[in-house]
């Protein structure tokens, strides 16, 4: 149990996905203009991760590993994680068209967000059991979401702020995501596993 929660913390907090690791960079700066978008793309990560990381443990440790095929592992987590968001963006599609809009281009590119493939692979790679793999997935999903809702957060305070020309749009984003940055590094070497 001690595990499980060093896990919740180190990868929600310590070893943020995006602010420690610069994983998910493109999502998290493209989706974070609004709250609204930002709380969509989260929910819809925080599935895929979380499912991905089931997903592709069980196959990894019940097919590639008995078969010797570990070197396709890449190959089969991305096919896995395709299926994975095609499945989101169709549920999506029918419950909410609205927020199905709002994500836009974005959706799709749950596909191509290394964080989500990054998950898949650090998961095996470190060894964890099923348990911990499925905790890992969802605790490096939360800690995506809470980087990414903080940042949507400051974007709408900053669109009300006085910011001078130079730095107006790509700019202050950048320089937020690194103050931001910089503010989830006084989490380091509060604990590791």
């Amino acid at each position: 149990m001690e595990k499980l929660l060093s896990i919740i913390f180190i990868y929600i907090l310590v070893d943020n996905f995006v602010l420690q690791r610069f994983f998910g960079i493109c999502p998290f700066l493209g989706v974070s203009r609004k709250m609204e978008t930002a709380m969509g793309m989260s929910m819809a990560v925080v599935f895929v991760m979380a499912l991905a990381t089931l997903v592709t443990w069980l196959f990894y440790t019940h097919v590639l590993v008995p078969l010797r095929l570990e070197y396709l592992q890449i190959v089969a987590f991305i096919l896995v994680i395709a299926s994975l968001v095609q499945l989101v963006e169709t549920v999506l599609r029918k419950i909410s068209p609205t927020l199905y809009q709002g994500l836009g281009i974005f959706l799709p590119l749950i596909t191509t967000n290394c964080a989500v493939l990054a998950v898949a692979l650090l998961a095996v790679q470190n060894e964890f059991t099923l348990v911990e793999a499925v905790v890992f997935g969802i605790a490096a999903s939360i800690g995506f979401s809470i980087a990414l809702i903080i940042m949507a957060g400051i974007r709408e305070r900053l669109e009300l702020a006085k910011v001078p020309g130079a730095l107006q749009g790509t700019a202050v984003t950048l320089i937020t995501a690194g103050i931001l940055s910089l503010a989830f590094m006084g989490f380091r070497g509060m604990l590791s596993l």
